[in-house]
C-alpha cells in the first residue's frame, strides 16, 4: 500500500501493523501503538493531533528500532488524565512507559505540544529518558508568527476541501502541494476526537524555556525552515542552547512546522542521524 492510497485506508493498514497497548489514564486508558523491535523511540504529536502525525515516518523508524507512538491525554483514542495539566500528563506517560519498557529508558522524540509535554516529563522522570529530541516545539519565548485559521464547519464541497486546505497552510504546512488528502483527512479525523483544551496555555509563552533548565538528559532539536506558528529556526536554536550547549539543533530545508509529514525522508534522516551518536551524559 502506498501513500497514495484512501486515506482512511492507509492510515488503518499503518495502524494494523502496530501493537495497540493501554496503560492507566485518569478513568480511562492512555492508547500506545508500537512497531518493530530494538531500541524504543517514542514519539509524541501536536495539539488536535494523535499518532498519525506521525505516519510517514512509522516505516523508516521502525526500521530496528521499536517505535512507540502515544495518543497524549485527552487526544486520539486516549482518555483524559487525572488533572489537566503537565503533571497529570507526566504521571500517565511515566505509568505507561514504566508498564511497557520496565525500567529501560527511551529516546523521546515530541512534536509541538508533545514536544513540550515530553520535556515536562523529562524533567521530573528523568531516568526513564535517555535524550529528548524537540520538533518545532514552541513555548520558547520567542516572537509568534502569523497563524491563519478560518472556518470549516457548514462548509461543504469544494468550498469545504478549499477551506481544510488553506488552515493546514496557515499553520502546520509551507507548499500547497504538501496539503494533500492524506493531510486534510488527518486534520478533520485527530481534530474531532481531541478533548484536551488546554494545550496552548500550557506551552505559551514561555513554558518550555521555563522547563528546559530542569531537564538533564541531552536535547536536541529539529525545525522546519519555514514554520509558521514557531518561524526563525535560529532564534529557537538560541534559546534551547542557553540550557543545552550542545544540542544538535537540525533544519529540515522546505518544510513548515509539520515538517515530519511535509519533508520525511529529510527528517527522518535528521532524526536518525541525531539518534545514531551516542547519548551525551546527563547534565549534574
Amino acid at each position: 500500500m502506498t501513500l497514495d492510497s484512501d486515506p482512511a485506508t492507509l492510515v488503518a493498514a499503518i495502524e494494523g501493523r502496530a501493537r495497540r497497548v493501554e496503560t492507566p489514564c485518569g478513568a480511562g486508558t492512555l492508547v500506545w501503538r508500537i512497531w518493530g523491535e530494538g531500541e524504543p523511540l517514542v514519539i509524541s504529536h501536536g495539539a488536535q493531533g494523535a499518532w498519525s502525525h506521525w505516519i510517514r515516518n512509522i516505516e523508516a523508524l521502525s526500521q530496528g528500532r521499536m517505535l512507540i507512538a502515544v495518543d497524549l491525554p485527552g487526544h486520539g483514542d486516549s482518555a483524559m488524565p487525572e488533572t489537566t495539566d503537565h503533571r497529570g500528563n507526566a504521571q500517565a506517560i511515566a505509568a505507561g512507559l514504566q508498564q511497557i519498557l520496565g525500567d529501560r529508558p527511551a529516546d523521546l522524540a515530541g512534536f509541538s505540544f508533545g514536544g513540550c509535554t515530553f520535556a515536562h516529563f523529562a524533567a521530573w522522570h528523568p531516568e526513564q529518558v535517555r535524550r529528548l529530541v524537540l520538533i518545532g516545539t514552541g513555548g520558547l519565548d520567542t516572537p509568534l508568527g502569523e497563524v491563519m485559521l478560518g472556518r470549516v464547519s457548514g462548509l461543504e464541497g469544494e468550498a469545504r476541501q478549499a477551506a481544510l486546505k488553506a488552515n493546514l497552510l496557515g499553520l502546520m504546512l509551507h507548499h500547497p502541494d504538501s496539503a494533500d488528502d492524506l493531510a486534510q483527512h488527518l486534520l478533520l479525523v485527530n481534530a474531532r476526537k481531541a478533548r484536551f483544551d488546554r494545550a496552548s496555555e500550557l506551552v505559551l509563552p514561555d513554558k518550555l524555556a521555563r522547563i528546559l533548565p530542569e531537564v538533564r538528559v541531552p536535547v536536541d532539536a529539529i525545525w522546519g525552515e519555514f514554520d509558521r506558528p514557531h518561524p526563525a529556526p535560529h532564534l529557537q536554536e538560541a534559546v534551547i542552547r542557553r540550557s543545552h550547549p550542545d544540542c544538535d539543533f537540525r533544519v529540515v530545508a522546505g518544510a513548515g512546522h509539520w515538517a515530519m509529514y511535509e519533508r520525511p525522508a529529510a527528517f527522518d534522516a535528521a532524526l536518525l542521524a541525531i539518534l545514531a551518536k551516542p547519548p551525551r551524559a546527563a547534565r549534574v
